[in-house]
């Protein structure tokens, strides 16, 4: 069994190898074998709906409601989402939203708290 090192977020030693990347299965963070961080090198900067930039773990605040798609479940306005996390797509955040579960959100909806 080769020894991975601990994840350099969390300290996790649960790490795992993904083609050439290490993983940490508890706060899903991403780096090269070679000990560079990629995973903030391939993601554009980030801004809410006012401007300011956005980075992994931040608390956002809902700025509008927003219908989820495939339920009769609404994000109300002025909702508080915690603990962010940024991916590339359409919907750049993945979060989880007490009382709705995970979803992705545009960061156009939303404001740094």
């Amino acid at each position: 069994m080769s020894t991975l090192p601990n994840c350099p977020q969390c300290n996790s030693e649960f790490t795992y190898e993904y083609n050439d990347m290490c993983v940490c299965p508890e706060c899903a963070h991403e780096w090269s074998k070679d000990g560079a961080d990629t995973d903030h090198d391939k993601l554009a900067e980030v801004r809410d709906s006012v401007g300011n930039i956005l980075k992994d773990g931040d608390t956002v605040t809902v700025t509008k409601n927003l219908k989820v798609k495939g339920s009769s479940l609404v994000v109300k306005v002025g909702t508080k989402v915690k603990n962010i996390r940024l991916v590339d797509g359409d919907h750049d955040i993945d979060c989880k939203i007490s009382g709705i579960g995970s979803m992705g959100l545009k960061s156009e909806f939303v404001k740094k708290a």
